[in-house]
Parts: structure tokens; sequence; C-alpha cells
């Protein structure tokens, strides 16, 4: 059963030498925290990281001993860079067999693809002791959950699919709102009256975004919060602010 908490936090590390060099562009971080909101989550921090065993298992020991969660994606197929869950195991010091469950799953999906079970492909089967396993819908071969560290696929589809089936497991926070005010005015036109309206209000997170909409320059301030009341309150000053400087 979820149980409801004040602040749970969470960690992204995301793994791959394919990310850091660019021929990979990462679509799972931004997946991860969507989920995350929606569960009241606070996603502090996300970290990119090569396949080198050392960082990861000095990035991962620093990240769980901060965050209620830690979710990693990548590094957990068949091939020799696929080192995850050999730096899983060695960050929690436990060994690494092939777990029964994970095996017979993987023997399944091969048997109905006729694929020819192997050494390479059984790696995947490789369970840190005292994990449980993480369904993958889409692949069969599991993922893995180890304390507070959850272990995915680098693969969208497939990470994806695993985040969701995780959900369940996860404490629940303060839902976070927001509200937003959009205007055509300059950022250095409202820096001094918006850096007023977040020292009355330093619980609310107060952005400013600027981006393009029908092809003319439009400014988003976002406030962010866990009270709606406050929130309106703010909504209700950017919009003066706005209506005072234009």
């Amino acid at each position: 059963m979820t149980t409801v908490s004040a602040t749970p936090t969470a960690a992204v590390l995301l793994i791959g030498n394919e990310l850091l060099s660019g021929r990979t562009q990462d679509s799972n971080l931004a997946y991860i925290a969507k989920r995350m909101t929606e569960k009241g989550i606070r996603l502090r921090e996300a970290r990119v990281i090569s396949d080198t065993p050392d960082v990861i298992v000095h990035t991962l020991n620093e990240l769980r001993s901060k965050y209620t969660y830690v979710f990693t994606t990548g590094g957990i197929g068949p091939t020799h860079d696929d080192i995850t869950a050999d730096c899983v195991a060695e960050a929690f010091g436990v060994d690494l067999p092939i777990h029964p469950e994970a095996e017979a799953i993987l023997m399944a999906y091969f048997k109905e693809r006729d694929i020819e079970p192997n050494a390479d492909r059984l790696r995947m089967a490789r369970i840190p002791v005292g994990a449980l396993l993480v369904e993958n819908a889409v692949s069969a071969a599991p993922g893995f959950q180890i304390d507070n560290v959850f272990v995915f696929a680098g693969v969208p589809r497939i990470m994806q699919s695993m985040l969701d089936s995780v959900l369940p497991r996860l404490e629940e926070g303060e839902l976070v709102h927001s509200v937003t005010v959009y205007c055509h005015l300059g950022e250095g036109t409202i820096a001094s009256s918006l850096r007023d309206i977040q020292s009355q209000f330093p619980s609310v997170d107060l952005g400013c975004y600027p981006g393009k909409m029908s092809g003319e320059i439009k400014l988003s301030l976002v406030a962010r919060g866990t009270d709606e009341t406050e929130l309106a309150t703010v909504k209700a000053l950017l919009e003066k602010m706005v209506a005072d400087l234009s």
C-alpha cells in the first residue's frame, strides 16, 4: 500500500557513454520527472555519468544516502559495456547470481520468439542478492529494486514501462501545483518586481521562462507550490505586475 510522506525525494542517474558523446539524446529524465511530480515526490538531482565502474559505484552510494529514491537508467543489457548490475551489486556489497525467476522469464521469452539462449543473453538474468524484480512488459528482461535504488533499462519505451510498474511501491508526497501568467515584457523589465514577489513568498518556486508563441517572444511566469491559496495570491500579484509594467 502506498504511504504518504511530506517530502519524499528522488535523484536520477543516467548511465552511458553514448549520452555523454551526444550520440544518444536522453528522454528518460523528462518522463521520470513528470511521474515524480504526479506522485508528489521532489526530484532534486539528475546526473549523467560514463560507463566507468568506480564512477557508477561512488555516485550511486552518494545519491542513495541523500534521497528517498534513486532511479538509474542504462547498462543492464547483454553486452560487455552493460555493467550497471555489477556496479550496483558492488555498491551494496552483495553477490550477483543468476536469478531463477528472471532466468525463467527470459527463457520463456526466448522460446516464444525462437531465440537461442546464450551466456551473453542470460547476463540479463543476473540480479543482486536481496533485490526485487521490476517487470519489463516490453522485452521481458527485468530491472530490479534493491533498497531505495531502482535499476531500469535505458531504452525509453522499456524504461517507461518499468517505472510505471513500480509507481505503486513509492511513497506519495504533497502535490505541487502551478499557475502561469504570460506576458510580452522583457526579463530585464520585470526582474526587480519579480524578485520582490519571490521574497514575499519564499515557499513558492517562482520562475521566468522566455519562449515564442505565435511567432512572438513571450515570457511564461510560473509559480509552483503546495498551497493553492498562496498560489492564487501570487498569480494575482503577477498579473498586477504585468499590467503595471505594460
